[in-house]
């Protein structure tokens, strides 16, 4: 079955996106990916420390997926596929891109003000023309209704 995948972290512009998948999904008979990203974390001297933020930044984005695919499921009754990795960002993207042969297109939501946001700007920029599926850029300041009438 084909699939959305969704990158989500804490902002709103990635619940817009992931809410638009879902819709989507519904209305095509398609699923939904999570795929929550840990950045690498700044090098710390004492070992401790270090594996002290690394495990903080895996709770935060457990929750934050956690969270967002209970949402996605009172909201729409989509029950999404949920994958959490570490490392940086866009080679974690590209890297989920690669390992499925079912992604229908990857949705994307852009900041409601200022940059787009990094994953936006890469995946949107020099690279689009090479991906093996579509770039769905989901405008951030769209209320969930909006989303849903544009689906």
């Amino acid at each position: 079955m084909r699939t959305y995948l969704v990158v989500i972290d804490e902002t709103p512009e990635a619940r817009a996106a992931l809410h638009y998948a879902a819709v989507r999904a519904i209305r095509l008979g398609r699923t939904v990916e999570i795929v929550a990203l840990i950045p690498p974390q700044e090098f710390v001297n004492w070992a401790a420390v270090e594996a002290t933020f690394e495990e903080e930044a895996q709770l935060r984005a457990e929750a934050a997926v956690a969270q967002a695919a209970g949402e996605l499921v009172e909201a729409t009754g989509v029950h999404p596929k949920i994958v959490v990795k570490r490392g940086d960002p866009v080679k974690m993207v590209r890297e989920a891109i690669d390992e499925s042969e079912n992604i229908a297109g990857i949705m994307l939501g852009a900041a409601a003000e200022g940059p787009p946001g990094p994953l936006v700007a890469h995946f949107a920029g020099s690279v689009a023309g090479q991906l093996p599926c579509p770039v769905i850029i989901v405008p951030g300041a769209l209320s969930f209704e909006e989303l849903e009438r544009l689906g």
